[in-house]
């Protein structure tokens, strides 16, 4: 098997708020986007973000009204205090604080206009980076 790309689909009320979101906050861009459809991409990601408005008739009757709930986005970042500091600035929830696990995990975590968990982490803190 080659895999070409990846994508992870998230079905939300408002795809469109979903889609500015990240664009705002995050700096994704839209790549395609159509009524109740868009999908986002950045080129340090290596995976597109795409947004499906609940209800579509495309999906299976068995997805079609389910909402991405217990999906968390993580995003490692170089620059984590920065990354908190702007969007907290910027006006952004945050919805988890800054939090560091023992194995070395330190993360924190905001939601967008549709409940969807983002998650900024990066491995710097706690024993396993003292190791």
């Amino acid at each position: 098997m080659r895999v070409s790309s990846s994508a992870v689909s998230l079905n939300v009320v408002d795809a469109d708020a979903s889609s500015r979101f990240l664009q705002e906050h995050f700096g994704f861009r839209e790549e395609m986007a159509a009524d109740g459809f868009a999908s986002l991409t950045r080129d340090d990601v290596g995976l597109n973000v795409v947004f499906l408005r609940q209800g579509l008739a495309t999906l299976p009757d068995d997805q079609r009204d389910v909402h991405a709930a217990g999906v968390i986005l993580a995003f490692v970042v170089d620059d984590l205090e920065g990354e908190l500091l702007r969007l907290q600035q910027g006006g952004v929830a945050i919805t988890m604080p800054l939090t560091v696990e023992e194995w070395g995990e330190r993360a924190f975590q905001v939601r967008d206009p549709n409940g969807v968990i983002v998650q900024l982490v990066d491995w710097n803190g706690g024993a396993a980076a003292n190791a």
